[in-house]
């Protein structure tokens, strides 16, 4: 089970006392899952937007927090590329502008920047987020430099669909002292501010390319033949599939240059193998390149010397 540790924190010569501390302290000072974490904030969305279909036995509308976010950026402005097993974790950072009253350093209250693909304000939206909470930094009495993270589990969290656009969603609550893990949890007294489509970004599933050029060594003049795969992994089973129909380049290197050229531009079978010919004219690398897609990466092999004779 993914558990979030719950620490916010908030440094900094004006907050000095804002070290790190549980963010859901009456909850349970040790952790938060993201089942109960993702209920609460589930619950004070759809308070706060009128729509108490989530909200269990709660009662009250939040007031609206004077806080926003700004200058976000997801995994430095790259696609995030997702294989088939490892956790992929991403950074998040972020600006927070909010009242002077408004005390990000406290326990109560919760701060985060996530990534949903749907529909956010409602429990049909994928949404992926970091296991820890993000790290704040006082630049004023009004503004915060956030760090966080998203922390992806392909084999629990993904399928094919998903290697898409995604946008960045932030929220600050402030449960006032209140257990946000109460289903009777009074709502009017939970303070809630949160924005959309803050930055945009893609998630992408991770390509495999191989090459190999035979016979070697070879006689000048002969045929050489260049076989290779590319693959790509697949979410719905965790396993690679070839990609199939994909163009992909034949480069080769002279021994001694520096640059590769194309040779030719082949396309990738039904299985996703790649296999064509040339005559060897002199030493050097053969290798493939893959210019990606927008659901997969680019990838280009290392080069396989051929030693011609």
């Amino acid at each position: 089970m993914r558990i979030r540790a719950t620490v916010a924190a908030v440094t900094g010569a004006l907050a000095l006392s804002a070290l790190a501390v549980p963010a859901a302290q009456a909850a349970d000072a040790g952790s938060v899952s993201p089942t109960d974490a993702r209920a609460a904030v589930q619950a004070a969305r759809q308070a706060a937007s009128g729509n108490t279909t989530f909200t269990g036995t709660t009662t009250g509308t939040p007031y609206p927090l004077d806080a926003t976010f700004s200058a976000v950026k997801v995994n430095n402005g790259k696609p995030i590329v997702v294989g088939t097993t490892n956790k992929v974790t991403v950074p998040v950072t972020y600006k927070v502008t909010h009242a002077a009253d408004i005390d990000l350093s406290a326990e109560d209250v919760w701060i985060d920047v996530e990534l949903y693909r749907g529909d956010y304000a409602s429990e049909d939206g994928n949404i992926l987020f970091g296991d820890d909470w993000p790290v704040c930094t006082a630049a004023s009495t009004t503004v915060a430099n956030c760090k966080g993270t998203i922390d992806i589990y392909p084999g629990e969290e993904l399928t094919n669909a998903d290697a898409t656009g995604w946008k960045a969603a932030g929220y600050v609550i402030d449960w006032n002292d209140q257990d946000p893990l109460d289903e009777n949890i009074d709502l009017s007294k939970v303070g809630y501010a949160e924005q959309y489509a803050l930055a945009g970004t893609k998630l992408q599933r991770y390509s495999k390319l191989t090459v190999n050029a035979a016979p070697e060594p070879v006689k000048k003049g002969k045929t050489i033949t260049v076989t290779g795969k590319l693959t790509r992994a697949n979410w719905d089973d965790g396993k690679y599939h070839g990609y199939t129909v994909q163009p992909v380049k034949l480069q080769f290197r002279k021994k001694g240059a520096t640059a590769y050229t194309t040779v030719k531009t082949i396309k990738t079978n039904s299985t996703g193998a790649l296999k064509t010919t040339v005559k060897a004219s002199a030493d050097g690398y053969f290798r493939y390149s893959f210019a990606g897609t927008s659901t997969t990466p680019a990838v280009t092999t290392a080069g396989d010397y051929v030693d011609v004779k």
